[in-house]
């Protein structure tokens, strides 16, 4: 099951707790100030002392804040993109582009978005790393923005923990267009050379057959492999693997400046939060998702922009 850790315990209660403190601090001051008025005494040495005035200043910056991640961030779609050189390829260059978590729910979000911005980025390939769906009312909004996905190479994808745990009896992909792949392995090909694209489904993998997991990957070919959480890559990080994808974290969903992720629910907590790695000889990205955690999580967003990511992958000069 996916839960915090101890650390992300300790992160959110701290951050809760200042909080608590900002805003009691401010309604102290403004109960003071009222207390004041009625007895006729001056208010504005109470509102506007160096103390006041830097807890006014932090509250309403919070409030902003609060207001940004609730009705901006969440809709700013950034795209990412990287270049990834391999020797393993001579002539052919592939474009895969990455979606995840996009957690679609009772009203609609970034799918529209996706759709066009995703189509305009001309794939060769498009994977999908979990969790689709918050809330059943979502679901033909979903499968409707997925089946729209162009990609001449193949569209493929893997559970998260969302289809594993709260949606087992759901095929969220039917009718997408979208392959579904546990443990399986596909072939990308263009101009007689390929890439291949390997899943595994989300909570499959156990700690005693990482050899079975690489078995079918050959080391002279550029693999791509999909799972929804890094927690498997100091596992799987040699030559077999060149590009591990996944989401996920969220990126934290809320971060905050020079600390980053708050809670990231991943077995290396913040190592890998969001963004790219070199792990060993594998270069490992975490995408942070499209959507929302389901509610009772809070519906914001903030430093952690909503994601779709770009990998072109060409020969090494």
């Amino acid at each position: 099951m996916i839960y915090m850790r101890p650390h992300e315990v300790i992160s959110v209660t701290v951050f809760l707790l200042a909080l608590l403190v900002l805003y009691g601090w401010e309604a102290v001051l403004l109960v003071r100030a009222a207390i004041a008025r009625i007895h006729r005494r001056p208010v504005r040495a109470v509102l506007t002392s160096r103390t006041a005035l830097a807890v006014h200043s932090l509250a309403v910056l919070g409030v902003v804040c609060m207001l940004y991640g609730r009705f901006i961030e969440p809709f700013r779609v950034e795209v990412n993109g990287m270049t990834v050189r391999t020797p393993k390829l001579r002539n052919a260059s592939f474009r895969v582009v990455q979606i995840s978590d996009l957690h679609c729910d009772t009203v609609p979000r970034n799918e529209e978005e996706m759709v066009r911005t995703v189509n305009a980025l001309r794939p060769d390939v498009i994977v999908a790393t979990g969790d689709y769906l918050n809330h059943p009312d979502g679901l033909p909004r979903l499968k409707s923005a997925l089946n729209r996905l162009e990609a001449p190479l193949g569209k493929f994808a893997v559970t998260g923990n969302f289809e594993i745990y709260r949606w087992p009896g759901l095929d969220v992909l039917e009718g997408t267009g979208f392959e579904l792949l546990d443990r399986q392995m596909r072939l990308a090909t263009r101009g007689g050379e390929s890439i291949g694209i390997y899943g595994v489904g989300m909570g499959v993998c156990d700690d005693d057959d990482e050899e079975d997991v690489l078995r079918d990957l050959p080391a002279d070919r550029f693999n791509v492999f999909l799972y929804h959480t890094p927690d498997l890559i100091e596992r799987l990080d040699g030559p077999e693997i060149g590009l591990y994808l996944c989401g996920h974290t969220h990126g934290g969903q809320i971060a905050l400046p020079l600390y980053g992720a708050l809670v990231t629910f991943s077995r290396f907590e913040k190592k890998y939060e969001s963004g790219a790695y070199r792990v060993g000889e594998t270069m490992l990205y975490v995408n942070r998702g499209l959507g929302l955690e389901r509610r009772p999580a809070p519906q914001v967003r903030f430093l952690a922009r909503p994601e779709i990511a770009v990998f072109d992958i060409v020969p090494s000069p």
